[in-house]
C-alpha cells in the first residue's frame, strides 16, 4: 500500500509544479509579449505554491528526507538511536495530526462555512486549504508506518 501511495503522492507533487510552471510562463508571455497579463495565473501559481509545499513535505517525510536538527550531540544519540528516532517520528506524528489534521479541517470547516472564495478564480477557499490535512493525513501515515517498521525490524 505504501508503495501506491509513493507512486500517487510523486504524480500528484509533479503534476502541481508542472501547473505552477505553465501559469508562472503563461504569465511571463501574456505581459511581455502579448502586453495584456493574465488575470488568473496569480492566483493558479499561488495555490500551487501552497500544495507543492505541503504535499512536498509529506512526500520528503515518507522518503525520509525531511530536515533534521541535531541538538544533541551524535556520539549521545548513537548510543540509543532506536530511542530517539521513535521519539522524531511520533513527535511527527503528534503535530502533524494536532495542527494539520484537526487544525486543516477546522480551517477548511470555517471556510465553507462563511463562503470565502479565491478573489479571481471564486474557488472556494476551502479546497485550496483541503491541502493541509490531506498532506497532515500523510505525514501521520508516513511517521507512523515508519515507527511501525523500525520497532519490527528492532525486535527481529
Amino acid at each position: 500500500m505504501r508503495a501506491k501511495i509513493d507512486v500517487i503522492l510523486e504524480r500528484l507533487v509533479l503534476f502541481v509544479l508542472l501547473l505552477m510552471l505553465i501559469s508562472v510562463v503563461w504569465q511571463v508571455f501574456s505581459r511581455f509579449v502579448l502586453r495584456a497579463p493574465s488575470t488568473i495565473t496569480d492566483e493558479i501559481s499561488s495555490f500551487s505554491l501552497i500544495w507543492l509545499g505541503l504535499l512536498g513535505a509529506a512526500y520528503a517525510t515518507g522518503k525520509h528526507l525531511h530536515l533534521a536538527i541535531d541538538l544533541i550531540p551524535e556520539k549521545v544519540v548513537a548510543k540509543k538511536q532506536n530511542l530517539y528516532d521513535g521519539i522524531v517520528y511520533l513527535s511527527t506524528f503528534t503535530f502533524a495530526f494536532t495542527v494539520m489534521v484537526i487544525g486543516g479541517f477546522r480551517l477548511c470547516q470555517l471556510c465553507f462555512q462563511f463562503g470565502q472564495t479565491s478573489a479571481t478564480l471564486e474557488i472556494p477557499l476551502g479546497f485550496i486549504y483541503l491541502v493541509v490535512p490531506l498532506s497532515g493525513l500523510l505525514i501521520c501515515y508516513y511517521s507512523l508506518h515508519t515507527f511501525i517498521n523500525q520497532r519490527k525490524m528492532n525486535k527481529a
